[in-house]
């Protein structure tokens, strides 16, 4: 592959970034809107939300994985991809026992998911901007996770607006990936123009 095609690729990977970013963002704001507006009056309503979230989690990072070289090259995400659907069946399983559970698998997809995106920020740093976020956002990730494991041995019942508040942080972190990769773009057209001026 020549150096054009290679940057090329790059740039076409950085947009699609820039876009899984925005709607990683979107994604979790609707969610978290749904977790607090709906979900604390109807349990089958919570229940469906979270179940949804980790489903969702993993179908974005195999979609992601694909269309950035395929799983073979992000061995993190298809791991990811794995640990998400292992929860999405463990949530489906637990919301029939108790919500201390539930928060306690939660814990465990938090933790796991947390170092396996780390790792993919760290992988992605040398090609693409935002990844800053992204590391910070896999550790704070990993922190809560073991956050949630300790709520879950209380005899407090937890509810949905203890994801929530998770999942609040963590479209906060897609977005700001999003519009630093924006930014940059920007930066990159101005400073072309200029030299082309």
């Amino acid at each position: 592959m020549t150096h054009h095609q290679l940057d090329l690729v790059r740039a076409d990977r950085e947009q699609w970034l820039k876009f899984y970013y925005f709607i990683r963002a979107a994604f979790s704001v609707a969610w978290v809107v749904a977790a607090f507006a709906v979900g604390p009056s109807s349990a089958a309503i919570a229940g469906a939300l979270l179940v949804l979230y980790p489903a969702w989690d993993a179908a974005a990072n195999f979609v992601d994985a694909l269309r950035s070289g395929g799983l073979a090259q992000n061995r993190t995400q298809a791991l990811n991809v794995l640990v998400s659907l292992a929860t999405t069946v463990a949530v489906l399983v637990t919301l029939q026992m108790s919500m201390n559970l539930v928060l306690a698998v939660f814990g465990a997809w938090a933790i796991l998911s947390g170092l396996l995106q780390l790792g993919t920020a760290i992988r992605r740093w040398k090609s693409f901007g935002a990844q800053w976020a992204m590391v910070l956002s896999g550790g704070q990730s990993a922190l809560a996770g073991g956050f949630f494991i300790f709520q879950a041995t209380t005899p407090m019942s937890p509810t949905i607006a203890n994801v929530a508040g998770y999942a609040a942080v963590g479209a906060v972190y897609f977005l700001v990936s999003a519009v630093w990769l924006t930014v940059s773009e920007w930066r990159q057209r101005a400073r072309r123009a200029q030299l082309g001026a």
